[in-house]
């Protein structure tokens, strides 16, 4: 098992639905497929979040979640298999294409992508559809405060 980490609202902190990627869409999936987005680290989950608000906009009330996820269910998306310029602020249609091939092969739980935020992260998606999704477990939740010096 590895450990993943997400920033919520609390509203949503209990929630592995996928269902807001879902109605909205996302870098990686379309509207309509649901998917879970978590990053590989706590500092890369507020980059994630703060690159969707206003830069003097300090969030508030939100919790990181630890996520446990098994490790022999991953699906990587390698570099050379990326359509050019994948990390623009519009991304290309062919990252959600890439998404819904694994959601429709159903063969991994989780894909993991390149983050466009930070080179050299990644973020796991995962696919609430799939079989396993009984093995993830919320294992921490804890209050987070945004550091005010990051939208300053």
């Amino acid at each position: 098992m590895i450990e993943v980490y997400r920033l919520t609202t609390d509203p949503y902190s209990e929630d592995l639905s996928g269902t807001g990627a879902g109605i909205a869409g996302g870098r990686w999936n379309r509207p309509g497929n649901a998917v879970l987005y978590t990053a590989s680290s706590r500092a890369l989950a507020t980059l994630e979040v703060l690159v969707h608000v206003p830069v003097t906009f300090i969030p508030k009330d939100y919790y990181l979640l630890t996520i446990r996820i098994p490790e022999d269910s991953i699906l990587s998306i390698p570099f050379d298999q990326l359509p050019e310029e994948w990390n623009a602020i519009a991304p290309p249609v062919e990252l959600r294409e890439m998404s819904e091939n694994w959601i429709a092969e159903n063969r991994f739980l989780v894909l993991k992508v390149p983050s466009a935020v930070v080179a050299g992260d990644y973020n796991f998606l995962l696919n609430p559809a799939h079989s396993r999704m009984s093995e993830v477990k919320i294992i921490e939740k804890q209050p987070f405060r945004f550091d005010t010096r990051l939208t300053r």
